[in-house]
């Protein structure tokens, strides 16, 4: 992956550039920013001009050596870490080595592919990914090895906010006391998800959403999408270019997403007062509880997002609106009325909570069965 490769952030480009040109290189930085804004491969692109720039490799038949060598993810000295999960071929104490060839071919296949894509390739079922100390120790082990290229050494953790209290204690003593040449590369999409300690021992920059001109233009030129299509797709978007292609391949994973939230909003505007309603609820709860818990906690803050877009709808910010739902008898516009100032506040929270609650492994079927209960009180709150 090449800077001129990268969607957008020409000013975070630019400053990653003469920074390292100058010799100006933080030997920890964190980049922070949105699902599918292009962070991934602009730290690897960042990588590569740190290992394969002239600086570094001062033979012309070396440096085409170390571009090859990045165009195939496997150069020597540059090394990633990721969430993982328990397999039928790794059983006990997976680490990010033990799944390097997928990896290398998520990347290659889809370079702005989400945390929720990487689990689809681990097939993470009912299971939530974690780097673990077994992840630190490897990266012990392979910056205690010699340059390849005799330059600088980098280590990519991808989702750090990821990392268990085992790991970040081990890592945070290495971003302490630094080897010569080393740049850790930590990936998140929430500041405040990274351990403070480790916050403050790194620079920070922070990446914004993908405006709509630039996906669109990148639709056009790279997906030969025709112009409207891709002006509509880079809106519905919202800045995640993963998601734009999504829904140009008609691949998008939110369409059951639409199905569940509206089924589950008609059975709690039918349960006040009707006892087959809340058997309605309960068996919705049962369904979506039988689902892995990272799609149980993507598909609440699904849920999250339909109902700020009601709200936004309600009070006529039309231009704000993004969401088309395409499920038959449901309509946006018909079922913003139902949330308001009055009841969006407590609807916000409680998904929210139930979120917190799946992902610490509460039982999902109790989590989700109390939501909607409360979902049937507060969607009749309205005014």
């Amino acid at each position: 992956m090449l800077f001129s490769e990268i969607l957008g952030h020409e000013h975070l480009k630019n400053h990653l550039l003469k920074s390292a040109d100058s010799g100006r290189i933080p030997h920890a930085q964190l980049f922070i920013g949105p699902e599918g804004c292009g962070i991934l491969p602009m730290a690897i692109a960042y990588a590569r001009h740190l290992i394969c720039h002239p600086q570094s490799t001062s033979n012309e038949t070396n440096r085409a050596a170390c571009q090859l060598k990045f165009d195939q993810l496997g150069h020597p000295d540059l090394h990633f870490i990721y969430p993982t999960v328990t397999t039928d071929d790794v059983k006990s104490k997976p680490k990010s080595l033990d799944f390097l060839r997928e990896w290398r071919q998520f990347l290659t296949e889809n370079p702005y592919g989400t945390l929720f894509d990487w689990y689809a390739v681990l097939d993470v079922k009912n299971k939530q990914g974690v780097i673990r100390v077994e992840d630190a120790h490897e990266i012990v082990r392979l910056l205690s090895l010699k340059s390849h290229e005799g330059g600088y050494k980098v280590m990519l953790i991808w989702c750090a906010d990821k990392m268990n209290i085992e790991a970040s204690n081990k890592l945070l003593k290495l971003l302490e006391e630094p080897t010569d040449k080393t740049v850790f590369l930590l990936i998140a999409e929430h500041e405040e998800d990274v351990l403070q300690t480790i916050r403050s021992r790194c620079q920070v920059l922070h990446f914004n959403a993908l405006p709509d001109a630039v996906i669109q233009e990148a639709l056009i030129s790279k997906e030969s999408c025709d112009e409207s299509t891709a002006k509509k797709i880079a809106h519905q978007s919202q800045g995640n270019y993963a998601k734009a292609l999504k829904l140009m391949r008609k691949e998008d994973e939110e369409l059951p997403f639409e199905q569940w939230f509206v089924q589950w909003v008609r059975a709690a505007f039918r349960a006040k007062g009707n006892a087959t309603a809340i058997h309605d609820l309960i068996a919705w709860s049962e369904e979506i509880a039988g689902l892995g818990r990272e799609t149980q906690k993507r598909f609440l803050l699904f849920c999250l997002e339909m109902f700020r877009q009601a709200l936004v709808l309600n009070y006529q910010a039309k231009e704000l609106v993004y969401m088309e739902p395409d499920v038959q008898g449901f309509a946006l516009e018909k079922f913003a009325p139902f949330v308001t100032g009055n009841n969006i506040v407590e609807i916000a929270q409680e998904l929210e909570q139930a979120t917190y609650l799946i992902e610490r492994n509460g039982n999902a079927k109790i989590v989700l069965t109390d939501l909607s209960i409360k979902l049937t009180r507060l969607i009749h709150k309205h005014s």
